[in-house]
C-alpha cells in the first residue's frame, strides 16, 4: 500500500471518529450532527469525487441527519470499497497484458 493510500484511509478513519464523537454525547450529539452531516457530506464529496462520491456523499448525510446511525463507518468503507476496486482493476489489466 502506498503512502499515499495510507494517508487517505488514515484521514477516513479520522472522519469516521468525529461522527462516533457526535454519537457519544447524549442530547449535544444530536445537535452536533445538524452541524456535522452538511460538514461531513462535502468532505465525502471531495474525498472521493464523481458520481460515486456524489451518491456516497448523500448516503453520508442521511447516515450522519439520522438519530442513532452515526455508528456507521461510511468514510472507511467507501476507501475499502474504492481501494480493492482499483486492486481489482489493475489486476485484470495485468491478466490482459499477458
Amino acid at each position: 500500500m502506498t503512502q499515499k493510500k495510507q494517508v487517505s484511509l488514515i484521514i477516513c478513519i479520522i472522519m469516521d471518529l468525529i461522527g462516533y464523537a457526535t454519537y457519544a454525547v447524549p442530547f449535544l450529539g444530536e445537535f452536533a450532527d445538524l452541524v456535522w452531516a452538511p460538514i461531513s457530506a462535502y468532505f465525502f464529496y471531495k474525498t472521493f469525487g464523481g458520481k460515486t462520491g456524489a451518491i456516497g456523499a448523500v448516503f453520508n448525510f442521511i447516515e450522519e441527519i439520522l438519530p442513532s446511525t452515526d455508528f456507521i463507518p461510511s468514510f472507511t468503507i467507501m476507501w475499502f470499497l474504492k481501494y480493492f476496486s482499483e486492486k481489482k482493476k489493475k489486476e485484470v489489466v495485468v491478466e490482459a497484458t499477458l
